[in-house]
């Protein structure tokens, strides 16, 4: 029975230092078997923004917990527009991950990462027919029974993005990438970019969307706001339900809110029933 950490946006150069410290004390106390980190490390992809994020990833794994992740758009430079298409991830193959598609195989689950940042659509994110062929190729190796979790920075649906009626773009080429979703089977959709958590099932979305559910986690660490307080997702994969517990800044720590269990039934997610967390 896997746990994950889901964290996003981190946004280093625009971070709280409380709230960094705070997420590194939670990670220990949860012991997840994998934190997943989907974007956005930096918040103008400088250097001295990624050399903290580094620290942080160096502490994480210092603890004894792998890391898997993915760049962000804003771990893409802005204003050097030199280095933002010839070189516009070279920093983060430097102080994160040289793997840019990264995959991780748990007991009972593997995650698969992609990259969807790209240099000419700085805040919209796109995949790559080569990406596609990752992805399928990736999960057909993945035992019978076990989970398989897609994580990628920008969402593939356009999801709300405040309180209103405003709606995120949907991921570049999202009818390619729902058809290899539902072809290679994945169960869990991980992403970030909006600065909102939200949970829900794909076909709430797009009929033909395969049987995912689309988990969204807010910003970890970030002083940019959406609306809503800072968070970060742990999930829970026992046996085939998913419990999925946000976790909330409070104003001295992260406070975990009650966990909801997600069961799929012909195909559609919905809540079993909500558990209420012991701290």
């Amino acid at each position: 029975m896997p746990r994950l950490i889901h964290l996003s946006a981190l946004h280093f150069g625009a971070h709280d230092d409380r709230l960094v410290a705070a997420v590194e004390a939670r990670i220990l106390e949860e012991k997840p078997d994998l934190v997943v980190i989907s974007g956005d490390f930096t918040q103008r992809a400088r250097t001295e923004q990624f050399k903290e994020a580094c620290r942080f990833l160096g502490r994480i794994r210092d603890g004894g917990h792998d890391v898997l992740a993915v760049p962000g758009n804003h771990d893409v430079p802005l204003y050097d527009a030199f280095r933002r298409f010839l070189s516009p991830l070279t920093r983060y193959k430097r102080y994160i991950d040289d793997e840019l598609c990264p995959m991780h195989e748990l007991p009972g689950a593997t995650v698969l990462g992609i990259n969807t940042a790209r240099s000419l659509t700085f805040k919209d994110g796109r995949v790559s027919h080569k990406q596609v062929r990752f992805i399928r190729e990736g999960f057909a190796r993945t035992p019978p029974g076990a989970f398989r979790v897609l994580v990628t920075h920008h969402p593939l649906f356009a999801l709300p993005v405040s309180d209103g009626p405003a709606l995120g773009r949907a991921i570049g080429r999202q009818e390619v990438a729902l058809d290899v979703v539902e072809e290679a089977g994945v169960d869990l959709l991980l992403a970030g970019h909006n600065h909102r958590a939200s949970v829900h099932d794909a076909q709430d979305f797009v009929t033909r969307a395969g049987g995912s559910l689309v988990v969204q986690a807010g910003t970890a660490t970030s002083t940019r706001l959406r609306d809503e307080e800072q968070s970060f997702n742990r999930i829970d994969i026992e046996g085939e339900d998913v419990v999925i517990t946000v976790q909330r800044w409070g104003g001295s720590g992260f406070v975990s809110g009650d966990g909801q269990r997600y069961r799929r039934r012909e195909g559609r997610w919905s809540v079993e029933e909500h558990l209420a967390e012991a701290h």
